[in-house]
């Protein structure tokens, strides 16, 4: 049984792949908090801005077996005729709580590259095409490389010097997003700080997210 919160189609909005159109499967539930509000300040992560409550977003549901999910997701691609290549993008909350390989390998199946979007804490199955680690505060990664390492920042502890020496291919730093939760506490903006620490250590890049900005999905 997979617990989908949302599924949508629209262009990724962050990181290393900016501007690819997507399916986004956005699974239920996560390990390092549990998406109410009285439990945020005890939490491993504290700042998360994405609700992965429930089964009840925009084609959310619970699908018993993988084809009915695999087809349910591939369903949203638009099938017309072109030559980019299908991508699904598994999201959470925490993916890896429910991805699997049998899922991995049914989209897989039906043409789709497949990204995964993890904070790194537990072990990923196989055969993911694309892989994104956004660490959180003090957690012990279960992943040490990948294609993309994208640390929230500023946070306190979670400095980027610990994760430079990762085995990734990129490493963005993104801005927190404060809005709706408590402040980071900084004397400049997240943005501010980001801006820059990439200038002063440039094997860090800028992630922005312009989903927000132009109110997409």
């Amino acid at each position: 049984m997979y617990h989908i919160k949302e599924a949508f189609y629209t262009l990724q909005g962050e990181g290393a792949r900016t501007g690819r159109a997507s399916v986004f499967c956005r699974f239920t539930g996560c390990n390092l908090w549990s998406g109410r509000e009285s439990d945020r300040q005890h939490s491993a992560c504290r700042f998360c801005d994405t609700d992965f409550v429930g089964s009840n977003g925009k084609n959310g549901g619970r699908f018993a077996d993988t084809d009915t999910l695999a087809a349910h997701l591939a369903a949203l691609w638009p099938h017309l005729p072109t030559a980019a290549t299908p991508y699904v993008v598994f999201t959470g909350g925490e993916p890896l709580l429910q991805l699997d390989t049998p899922l991995i390998e049914a989209m897989q199946a039906r043409g789709f590259e497949v990204a995964v979007e993890t904070n790194g804490t537990l072990p990923a199955p196989p055969g993911i095409d694309w892989l994104c680690v956004s660490p959180k505060g003090t957690t012990t990664l279960a992943i040490e490389n990948g294609d993309e390492l994208k640390l929230v920042y500023p946070q306190h502890d979670a400095p980027p010097s610990r994760f430079a020496s990762l085995d990734f291919s990129h490493f963005f730093l993104q801005p927190m997003d404060t809005t709706g939760i408590a402040s980071c506490g900084q004397p400049t903006t997240p943005l501010d700080a980001a801006l820059a620490y990439c200038l002063a250590n440039p094997q860090w890049r800028l992630s922005l997210q312009i989903h927000k900005t132009l109110g997409i999905e």
